[in-house]
């Protein structure tokens, strides 16, 4: 018997793994975050499966029934939005588990970030502009964050921040990043990336707010903030260009890879 995290992704039904689809289909018992996992997930599991929506349990109640399921033999899917690498709390399960010497695997999910810049058509890392992505929220009544772990500290590096959770003190975003980015930085509310009813909203770091309550975006949405977000003229990586000597593409008199050779 094991338990199987999954990340189920960060909502449309196609974008789960092939590895947690089938995971999925395998598992007799299912326990998925109801407030967040899409139901047409669940069409992925198998015929009589015991499905349990964990949104209105406590830990407590969540290793209980995969302990149950463990006595009885059966194998279970912990189906978590998005990736299971951020705040999905699958640390504090997999900590009990191992307690109870309870089998586990973890199965990634697409994460809500990348569902996020796939809807805004943009590559966050571009040549020249910015090659740091930071994955951030601000304190909530769940979680706080370290004192360390501030906006304004982030902001200063002129990364991308892609910030989770906060869309509901977007005023306090907007304080925090203006000083850093200035007004005119491109930002955008992506609430609900790749659900049927997603929406994208473009705005600038001194719109942030107004954005958010001029369209009424609230739980669920994800602020991006960075100049890689409306920019054009960034340079060329040196990946492709004809002159770079690449293990593939051998160029010049003395290439680092010569063809036919290995490297080591």
């Amino acid at each position: 018997m094991t338990v199987h995290f999954i990340g189920a992704g960060p909502g449309a039904a196609d974008l789960i793994t092939v590895r947690g689809r089938d995971l999925l289909a395998s598992c007799p018992v299912c326990l998925y975050a109801g407030s967040l996992v899409p139901a047409e997930l669940l069409a992925h599991c198998p015929v009589g499966v015991r499905l349990i929506n964990t949104a209105p349990l406590s830990l407590q109640d969540i290793v209980a029934e995969m302990a149950a399921a463990h006595a009885q033999g059966l194998d279970v899917a912990r189906l978590h939005s998005g990736d299971l690498s951020i705040w999905s709390a699958m640390g504090e399960q997999l900590r009990r588990l191992r307690e109870l010497e309870i089998p586990y695997t973890v199965t990634p999910g697409v994460p809500s970030f990348s569902a996020a810049a796939a809807a805004l058509e943009a590559e966050l890392t571009l040549p020249g502009s910015c090659q740091s992505v930071v994955l951030t929220r601000t304190s909530g009544r769940a979680s706080s964050m370290p004192d360390g772990e501030t906006l304004a500290a982030f902001a200063a590096t002129g990364a991308v921040l892609a910030i989770h959770l906060s869309v509901h003190v977007a005023q306090q975003v907007q304080h925090e990043l203006l000083v850093h980015y200035g007004a005119d930085c491109p930002a955008a509310i992506v609430w609900r990336a790749s659900w049927p009813d997603e929406r994208v909203v473009r705005t600038s770091v001194g719109e942030i707010a107004a954005a958010a309550q001029a369209n009424a975006l609230q739980r669920s949405a994800l602020i991006l903030v960075g100049r890689t977000l409306s920019q054009e003229g960034f340079g060329l990586s040196r990946l492709y260009a004809d002159d770079y000597d690449r293990r593939y593409r051998p160029r010049g008199e003395e290439p680092r890879f010569p063809s036919g050779t290995e490297a080591n």
